[in-house]
């Protein structure tokens, strides 16, 4: 059998990428080493309140938890208040937090993470990209074997028409990090709403009768209230956890290769991402790109993770 990835999840919680450390927690395919927080569906201090509150109700009481970027590299911090809830993690009462904050900032966790690993560390970003930009200029770029991110889509956004959230939110670094030439997956919108939420998916995490189960079940039904609220949609996507379930196991989610860039400058399509599925715009491949979900069997990963922490 082969070794778990090392990862570090880099997280802005958020329903989806709480169920997003779960995952990474409890499946076997990956070794955690840390979660870093960066503002995006909430402010910095409620997102990372929240990190230490989930990993502190799945008994991760040593999973080392660092506050990074409090703002964008350009433009202001919007949160997600109409989909996450004024604490960005509404719905069912979290226990207060044990797990005590790195005191070090999270570009400097990560550095120093990359530095005592032996083999190379995937950072998977589930939020706006902006710790990784920063962490970019300060840490041994040889030591990321690849970056698997939650954000844009090949087709519509969620903020914006074109854009979706977490690249709206930091254009600019999404930009810098696709560029950078550090391998990048593109883990988007057109894979993550194969990731429905139905009332089935909710009901096996009931079945769990566990604390943990129960929890997560919650954060499922608050979410697709305000997804039905705000988009029309009868079941939310679970976005976040897609990324994981990628490192986890590969075959979960298929990929293409292809050209990606990030819209940094349009009047209407600020944060879109560009993907050319069909080598039009005559730029090499420089991204995998996620298409097709194996729903069946990402739930299934998802399921036996929280029955493994639980």
């Amino acid at each position: 059998m082969s070794s778990p990835t090392p990862i570090i999840l880099d997280c802005d919680p958020g329903h989806d990428d709480a169920i997003a450390i779960l995952l990474a927690a409890g499946h076997p395919g990956v070794e955690l080493l840390a979660v870093t927080t960066v503002a995006g569906n909430g402010p910095l201090d409620k997102v990372t309140a929240n990190a230490r509150r989930v990993a502190t109700l799945a008994g991760l009481l040593d999973l080392p938890i660092a506050a990074g970027a409090a703002r964008p590299l350009v433009a202001d911090h919007e949160a997600s208040v109409e989909i996450h809830g004024t604490s960005a993690l509404d719905g069912p009462a979290l226990p207060d937090p044990r797990v005590e904050l790195d005191p070090r900032p999270a570009v400097q966790l990560i550095a120093d993470l990359l530095d005592a690993s032996r083999v190379p560390v995937t950072l998977v970003a589930t939020g706006p990209l902006t710790n990784i930009a920063h962490a970019l200029d300060r840490v041994d770029r040889a030591k990321i074997g690849a970056v698997v991110w939650m954000g844009g889509s090949t087709g519509r956004g969620n903020r914006t028409p074109y854009a979706e959230f977490n690249s709206y939110a930091d254009p600019e670094a999404a930009a810098a990090v696709v560029a950078s030439g550090i391998p990048f997956t593109l883990v988007g919108l057109n894979l993550t709403h194969q990731a429905a939420a139905t009332p089935e998916v909710i009901a096996r995490f009931e079945a769990l009768d566990s604390d943990l189960g129960r929890v997560v079940a919650g954060w499922l039904e608050f979410f697709g209230g305000t997804y039905r609220d705000v988009f029309g949609e009868p079941h939310a996507p679970v976005h976040d956890p897609c990324a994981v379930a990628l490192v986890a196991d590969p075959g979960v989610i298929e990929t293409v290769e292809a050209f990606v860039a990030v819209e940094t400058a349009g009047q209407w399509t600020r944060g879109a991402t560009i993907v050319d599925l069909h080598a039009r715009l005559g730029h090499p491949a420089n991204a995998r790109v996620a298409v097709d979900l194996d729903v069946d069997r990402f739930w299934n990963l998802i399921v036996d993770a929280v029955r493994e922490l639980g």
